[in-house]
């Protein structure tokens, strides 16, 4: 399978690179990187650490795309929008890991899905999707009388919070207790609260140093306190998960999947 990776010369993107570079049965088609990147006109493998490739960097996404069978975007959100009207328009599957869409963007991301098929999920590590299985079954389990709340810490490079997973998080917990969380979430709390109400999902955002991705589900009782976490080390798992899903997506009909999808959760 041929992958395009966009934004190649962030973080994620070298290891996309690197990835795709050890995966059997996927090879780089194209990179790409916003206008002004320094990373222009350099070879997509030495920017991400091993042997050249031969495929250069370039700013024309729109021809990256074009260029291969699936498209992997971890990039922001208004560029991964306009990734998806060009994917969708030129028959390329897509494996989204951008967070922090608004629901305009998100609708425009779901009219790709009619298109072509892409797979979006926030984080792409196997202990996150295993989570985020056990956070529903979990809230199902155990009546309102039990307080959530999902705390999360990242990198001080962060751009958005909650984070695309704490949020995921707080929707399977949601979706344990049969709720919407837009109806029962609180997403900070600053000055005087009042007393916590029953049945609300809280989130706690912190942020700072290096770190990769910590998250805590609480469900927090009178008499008890249960807690579900889950710690990355690196953006590897990722990566990998990234590129299983684009090898995935082979063949599969226009749709929207996630992980557990990919993953036969």
């Amino acid at each position: 399978m041929k992958i395009t990776v966009v934004g190649a010369s962030g973080r994620m993107g070298q290891m996309l690179v690197r990835q795709i570079a050890r995966t059997e049965g996927v090879t780089l088609a194209a990179a790409s990187e916003r206008p002004g990147s320094k990373a222009l006109g350099k070879d997509a493998g030495e920017v991400a650490g091993i042997e050249p490739n031969g495929v250069l960097i370039g700013d024309d996404s729109a021809a990256a795309i074009r260029a291969a069978q699936c498209v992997i975007d971890f990039t922001v959100p208004e560029a991964t929008v306009a990734h998806a009207k060009v994917a969708s328009e030129n028959g390329v599957a897509m494996v989204i890991g951008t967070t922090g869409l608004d629901p305009v963007q998100t609708k425009l991301i779901h009219d790709a899905a009619t298109k072509v098929p892409v797979m979006w999920a926030a984080n792409m590590a196997l202990g996150v999707n295993i989570l985020l299985a056990l956070v529903e079954k979990t809230a199902s389990m155990l009546d309102p009388s039990y307080d959530i709340e999902v705390l999360e810490m990242h990198h001080r490079h962060k751009i958005d919070a909650p984070s695309g997973t704490a949020l995921a998080l707080g929707r399977a917990a949601a979706a344990g207790r049969k709720v919407q969380l837009e109806d029962v979430w609180r997403k900070s709390r600053d000055g005087h609260t009042g007393a916590r109400p029953t049945g609300e999902i809280g989130f706690a955002t912190l942020r700072g140093g290096e770190e990769v991705g910590v998250h805590t589900v609480y469900f927090a009782a009178a008499g008890e306190r249960l807690e579900l976490n889950h710690r990355s080390f690196s953006r590897e798992t990722y990566a990998a998960g990234a590129v299983t899903a684009a090898k995935w997506l082979e063949g599969k009909k226009p749709g929207l999947y996630g992980m557990k999808d990919v993953l036969g959760l």
